[in-house]
Order: C-alpha cells, then structure tokens, then sequence
C-alpha cells in the first residue's frame, strides 16, 4: 500500500484466526504464557490499523471450545490475559469509539472475567465507528448447532413454517447475527485450516495465510493482506464478464 488507501478495494469485515503464540515461545525457549503476552500486543497493532483505514468490523478468533482442553494453567492464563487486555483497552475502545462485541458461549468463561466483559460490552454497546468482536469459548459447528435448536423449537411452537426456512432465518439465529460476513479471512503461522472458525459465515471469504507467527503480526503484515485482498477477484457464482472486475490493489 503505497501514498493512501482505496477505501473501495478495503473489505468491511475482516477476520483473523491467530496462531503461533505457542512455537513463537518455545523458538525463543520461552514459556508458552510470554508467546501470548506478545501476542496482545499483536491484537493492539491490528486493531488501532483497522481503526485508521476505516474497517468497521473486526473479528478475532480469540479462544475456541477445543482450547479448553489445554493444560489447565495455560487455560488460566489465557483468562488472566484476556481479563488484563478487557481492563487496559477500555479507555483506547471509549477513546476510538470501538465497539466491544462476543460470539461464543461466553457464559462458560470464569466469573472474574465475565464481570470485566460484561462491564466492557455495556460501556462500549453505544459506539459505532467500529466493531471489535472477539470469538471466546466460540465453535463454529456448535453456533450452527444452537441456531438450529433455535428454529426447531420455534416450529415445534408455530411460530415459523419449517417448509418456509431460509438462510436468512439461520444466519438471523447465528452468534454474528446482524453483522456481515466476513470479507477476508487471515490466518497466521502457516496452519491452512479455519478450524471450526465462522464456518457459515465463511462461504464465499477470500483467505490469506501467511507464516508469520501471530505475535509477529504487525501493522505492516496487516496492510500485505489487505493489498491481496485487494486484487483478489470476488465473483460470487458469477462468471468473470457478470463479477465486477477486480480493482487492481490499494494504492
């Protein structure tokens, strides 16, 4: 991206499977809880860069339902941090006017962090000049699953026709409801899987992947897959002469 931004060729929504905390640590013989301190610093450089250029929606793959299968002290410092990053980001989310949004089961995280997210998702549920999502104790199989249950005990009631269904009626009933779907997916460290990430909401992103290890990730490797994104050619089903044409990358 060189001289300024096309904020044409910017996606609306862009989400981020971050990976590499782990092999980051243990290449520099660190213990595995400093590769995720680095990586909230990761989280800030993104976050303040989606800011700037404009990106209304950011959404990050921050703890999934397998994670809780990790070593219960790697488990417990994962909420220590995330309950650390909700308490010293709040003045930069008033500040920037960064709405703070969840997708997950989040009823499922300890109480002392709860408390923290909930105050945080209370004080920031009126800013509108970005939404910040963070997907915790999140699954994609398990929202499609809950959505389902959802819809199949409003029929069982009468209240909709299961012949009538849509995939409006799904995505209204999903964790994501009234947000886009993602334009840009991007996963760190070399991994080439969503896993078990927005997998309805997926279908038709484009995906970068890149070595990079997460606590790496900058500000300068978010703007190359931005400008990838941007040269991509999203046809939608479409044939190459229906889709428009590609807009030759952020300038």
């Amino acid at each position: 991206m060189r001289g300024g931004t096309d904020a044409a060729a910017l996606p609306r929504h862009v989400a981020i499977i971050m990976d590499g905390n782990g092999r980051w640590a243990r290449q520099r013989g660190l213990p595995r809880v400093e590769g995720h301190r680095m990586g909230i610093r990761a989280v800030r450089a993104v976050v303040e860069c989606a800011r700037e250029l404009g990106i209304p929606y950011l959404t990050l793959y921050a703890f999934s339902v397998e994670n809780w299968g990790r070593p219960e002290n790697e488990v417990t410092t994962l909420m220590t941090l995330l309950r650390e990053f909700l308490l010293k980001e709040l003045p930069e989310l008033i500040r920037h006017r960064i709405r703070l949004n969840v997708i997950g089961e989040a009823e499922k995280l300890p109480a002392y962090v709860r408390e923290v997210l909930d105050r945080t998702l209370s004080v920031t549920a009126g800013h509108t000049e970005m939404t910040l999502t963070l997907a915790l104790s999140y699954a994609g199989r398990s929202e499609i699953l809950r959505a389902a249950k959802k819809l199949a005990e409003e029929a069982a009631r009468g209240r909709i026709a299961a012949e009538k269904l849509t995939e409006d009626d799904i995505a209204a009933r999903l964790d994501t409801a009234g947000m886009p779907d993602p334009d840009l997916v991007i996963r760190t460290s070399g991994e080439l899987r969503v896993s078990n990430f927005l997998l309805w909401q997926t279908a038709y992103s484009e995906f970068v992947f890149t070595d990079v290890l997460w606590p790496d990730f900058g500000k300068a490797e978010f703007l190359l897959a931005l400008d990838e994104y941007s040269r991509r050619h999203r046809r939608f089903g479409l044939t190459e002469e229906q889709a428009e044409p590609p807009s030759g990358g952020i300038s």
